[in-house]
């Protein structure tokens, strides 16, 4: 019989079951490089990331390309210690990398816009559907390939240049960006400080799948079957956008209360979480009063959402 090896990584508090959309099944895979000046006092300091969009019928889902990469080293540097480790301590000592967490959903049919948020559980928060009153031009300009038409529209404080290609049936694009006849390919503000450049288009059959009889968030080393708690979900497989089945239902407000929390307090947080999850954790001695320590994040002077001037 394998063993199970359970290990948690995050914080998380009381978990409730959300209702999910319809599933859709996913027919392309845009890839964008996003770039933003988060800090308009340090220039040169620009935020960069690799993004994904998941392209269906009639949903869509926009997330870190980055955190997948990150997910998978993260895996195998459990397998590896789980190999090694003759059934003693596992330490995992996770890298830098700045991908995000955050993943945005579109259900056009049912007019919803849901944001997801990792803190281990995953947590849903419903926003108002973005609208974008775009004016198309005449103008044109080609992608790798791909024919686009320009387009000029106003979000969230910033004027937006955006080009989208008719001939790829999607009304969807980066981020909150989205409503043209023709899937956007590329973006960016008036001062350029916010950019969704192009890097790619696939097609669903070149989708690496999970492999079958897999758990989410599990990987297998010799005997024991490890579940890393807080990585993966019921919606590894990219070849379908839904939300996940745990997903938790949050306000805004409510959302915001967790991370400060967990700011706070990151070890009674833990530990709080721990309880209904099964699972164990000790701090390693050697640090700061042995406690947890949570860093406050980058300045940002300069968000995505700018408030709109009166």
């Amino acid at each position: 019989m394998k063993k199970l090896i359970t290990l948690f990584l995050g914080v998380c508090l009381i978990a409730t079951i959300a209702k999910a959309q319809k599933t859709d099944s996913t027919r392309a895979v845009a890839h964008y490089k996003f770039s933003h000046l988060r800090d308009t006092t340090k220039p040169d300091d620009i935020y960069t990331e690799n993004m994904v969009l998941f392209l269906g019928r009639s949903a869509s889902v926009y997330k870190s390309f980055d955190r997948k990469t990150q997910d998978a080293m993260m895996r195998k540097q459990v397998a590896e210690q789980v190999a090694t480790s003759g059934g003693g301590t596992i330490n995992i000592r996770i890298k830098g990398g700045r991908a995000s967490n955050t993943e945005y959903f579109t259900f056009a049919e049912q007019k919803k816009f849901i944001r997801k948020e990792k803190l281990v559980n995953n947590y849903l928060i419903e926003e108002p559907m973005p609208v974008i009153k775009w004016s198309i031009t005449k103008d044109t300009a080609s992608f790798s390939g791909l024919k686009c038409q320009k387009a000029t529209g106003h979000f969230a404080g910033r004027d937006y240049t955006a080009w989208f290609c008719p001939d790829l049936p999607f009304h969807s694009g980066p981020w909150k960006l989205m409503g043209l006849p023709g899937l956007i390919v590329e973006a960016y503000d008036a001062k350029k400080q916010v950019v969704f450049k192009f890097d790619g288009l696939d097609n669903a059959d070149k989708l690496e799948k999970p492999a079958p009889g897999s758990e989410p968030g599990t990987i297998q080393s010799g005997g024991a079957i490890v579940k890393i708690v807080g990585v993966g979900d019921d919606t590894d497989d990219p070849s379908v956008i839904a939300l996940p089945s745990t997903g938790i239902k949050a306000s805004e407000k409510e959302f915001t209360n967790l991370k400060d929390a967990m700011k706070k307090d990151p070890q009674a947080f833990m530990q709080s979480a721990l309880a209904g999850s099964g699972a164990s954790f000790k701090v390693a001695p050697g640090g700061s009063k042995d406690k947890i320590q949570v860093s406050s994040g980058p300045v940002i002077n300069n968000p995505l959402e700018l408030p709109e001037k009166k």
